[in-house]
């Protein structure tokens, strides 16, 4: 494992408890930043952080990504646990159901834009503030390769990471001169829990478009997360990081 440096870095990782985030959140704390987990499943992040804790420094908080007041909760939680926030990783999301799109409840099709696209506004607004105050941070956002090329059957999801590019760049442009980089991550399937969501057709298809012929690790995804958290990662902002393995073509 190359070394990162992320000594006394602040760091808050969404949907930390398991896959991606869990992925992200141990390579952070490998790194020397402490870390705290957001996320709604409180048994899974309590272990994740009783895991985590005997590498490096963890804390918790159970947040509803969907709701202002129960982010803007967490935020002033961690701010008083940690004393800052360096770092926000923008990763709790869900796949939905796989369906054409006229076919897709609304009440369906709306729950994965809330928690996938929504979800990241209200943590990036809720964290900004502190950030700027503090004159630095990083902020990785976790989009995926059908927010460029839009999957067939999930458009609620394709959709809702198309947005989170776009606040990407948006949110870059904003911060760029106040030493706040703001940048994405578009995997292609990683091999997580998520996959269960998703029927095998869509699983094959998925793996089909990929020229390596095989899924993503989430050691990966942590890796590339962990360097966008870095001071290293220092001209580089709105800018969208694919995680293919060859798929991306654009």
């Amino acid at each position: 494992m190359n070394q990162i440096d992320l000594k006394n870095r602040r760091a808050v990782v969404t949907g930390g408890a398991r896959g991606i985030g869990y992925a992200i959140a141990t390579r952070l704390v490998q790194s020397g930043a402490t870390v705290s987990l957001w996320d709604l499943d409180v048994d899974a992040m309590a272990e994740a952080a009783l895991e985590l804790s005997t590498i490096g420094r963890v804390h918790v908080s159970q947040v509803d990504v969907t709701s202002e007041e129960s982010v803007n909760e967490a935020t002033a939680k961690t701010m008083d646990a940690l004393g800052g926030i360096d770092i926000l990783v923008n990763n709790a999301g869900i796949a939905g159901s796989t369906a054409k799109m006229w076919e897709l409840p609304v009440a369906e099709w709306r729950k994965v834009v809330e928690i996938d696209l929504i979800g990241p506004y209200l943590c990036c607004r809720a964290v900004v503030p502190m950030m700027l105050k503090s004159g630095y941070g990083r902020i990785v956002n976790i989009a995926s390769i059908a927010g460029k090329e839009g999957n067939p059957n999930a458009s609620h999801y394709s959709a809702a990471k198309a947005g989170v590019i776009a606040l990407t760049k948006s949110l870059g442009k904003e911060l760029a001169t106040s030493n706040i980089l703001v940048n994405c991550i578009t995997p292609a399937v990683i091999e997580t829990d998520i996959l269960k969501q998703v029927g095998q057709a869509h699983i094959d298809y998925m793996l089909s478009k990929i020229p390596m012929g095989r899924f993503g690790q989430v050691q990966e995804a942590g890796a590339l997360a962990a360097w966008l958290s870095s001071e290293d990662c220092s001209f580089t902002t709105g800018s969208v990081f694919d995680l293919s393995g060859g798929r991306a073509t654009y």
